[in-house]
């Protein structure tokens, strides 16, 4: 038995979590989660799977839940609370579901504790790479990918030795707007960029795919993963999202991890490593009547923010974190109809050539560095 913490239980990573620990009661159990604001996802959680702390982001939905809850479930709130559903003493492994930055030091308090990582927030790579992976290295803790990507990748890794790869191989979709000329992408609207062709996801990790600053991230996220330069990381546009990444030998021999667009199988894989359970819910592949796969290069005159990704991680030491807080303001202001959809890339762009990069930033540098970038970037609404 495995217990699971939850970072984001309420989110679109979190539920899928929660269907994989629903389907293997004799596997998994839910030790702790956070849910945000969402008091109603809190009470559900509680009245199904009986966790022993629950966190929720402000005083108010925690003073909701302590009344109904005092004496069974122990409710906490804020940064702290965050904190100590990732550090909570049952736990076997934290899964990282929030989104942005806010997960980089609950992770690194739950890898200081001991605990497993199903890695599912990859800004925490984006900003803290070095630090997160040094903790890891020091603690002795397995970080597991969740990213069907890197998850993908993973799989393909199992058996074989670092220095025998040549390169790895990311597959992207192209997102919501994969067939608009840049012409069209001046006039979109939100709800469009909202209907993702293959995956179900947050709206934030949405618009991030349709950018494909998500893609960059994930070109991050697999440099501090598996120790491979920019330059070994290549990023190949897939419509179909079968193939979810590829990783190429010494000897031209490449290896690729295939399923249906699922992301409870990379959850699961994460959560029972080493071991492969049954998923019933999940859709087996279908080769005749999938017929063809389809594979084009990538445009990075099209898609922008994957070009700046990819050069703020070759750059590397602070520039990634002022390349994350500048997209999520960004995103965050398109969401809210304040800005069109192809300022994201602008406001990223203006924020990093803004920048005075540190070259080894530690926690507090990263703090500091993350709100100026967020002031600056909402000083442009103004």
């Amino acid at each position: 038995m495995k217990y699971i913490s939850i970072l984001g239980a309420s989110g679109s990573i979190g539920t899928q979590t929660l269907d994989v620990i629903r389907a293997h009661p004799d596997e998994f159990r839910l030790a702790a989660a956070s849910v945000g604001k969402n008091i109603e996802a809190a009470r559900r959680l509680i009245a199904e799977f009986s966790p022993s702390l629950v966190a929720v982001a402000d005083r108010d939905a925690y003073e909701v839940l302590y009344r109904e809850y005092r004496g069974r479930t122990t409710i906490v709130y804020g940064e702290e609370g965050l904190i100590e559903a990732a550090v909570c003493p049952q736990a076997d492994v934290v899964v990282t579901a929030v989104v942005g930055s806010v997960g980089l030091v609950p992770t690194l308090k739950a890898i200081e504790a001991g605990k497993a990582i199903a890695l599912a927030n990859k800004e925490t790579l984006v900003v803290a790479g070095h630090l997160v992976m040094a903790a890891a290295k020091r603690r002795g803790v397995p970080l597991l990918p969740v990213d069907s990507e890197h998850s993908a990748i993973f799989q393909c890794l199992q058996g074989e030795r670092m220095e025998q790869v040549d390169k790895l191989i990311l597959t992207a979709s192209g997102g919501s707007f994969r067939d608009k000329t840049r012409r069209e992408l001046a006039h979109v609207t939100v709800e469009e960029a909202l209907r993702h062709p293959n995956w179900s996801m947050g709206a934030k990790i949405t618009i991030d795919s349709a950018t494909m600053m998500n893609k960059g991230f994930e070109v991050i996220e697999a440099h501090w993963l598996f120790g491979l330069p920019y330059e070994r990381i290549e990023v190949v546009l897939h419509r179909e999202s079968i193939i979810h990444s590829l990783v190429q030998f010494r000897d031209t021999s490449v290896l690729a991890q295939l399923g249906t667009p699922d992301m409870r199988v990379p959850i699961q894989y994460a959560l029972a490593y080493p071991k492969r359970l049954p998923l019933p819910s999940a859709k087996p592949l279908d080769f005749i009547s999938l017929g063809a796969l389809h594979f084009a290069p990538v445009d990075f005159d099209r898609y922008r923010c994957l070009r700046l990704a990819y050069e703020a991680g070759k750059r590397g030491g602070s520039l990634p974190t002022v390349l994350n807080a500048a997209n999520e303001e960004a995103v965050a202001a398109f969401l809210a109809g304040r800005i069109p959809f192809l300022a994201i890339e602008e406001w990223i762009e203006r924020a990093l050539e803004r920048h005075r990069p540190v070259s080894d930033p530690q926690l507090e540098d990263i703090r500091e560095i993350d709100a100026d970038a967020r002031a600056y970037v909402r000083s442009l609404l103004s």
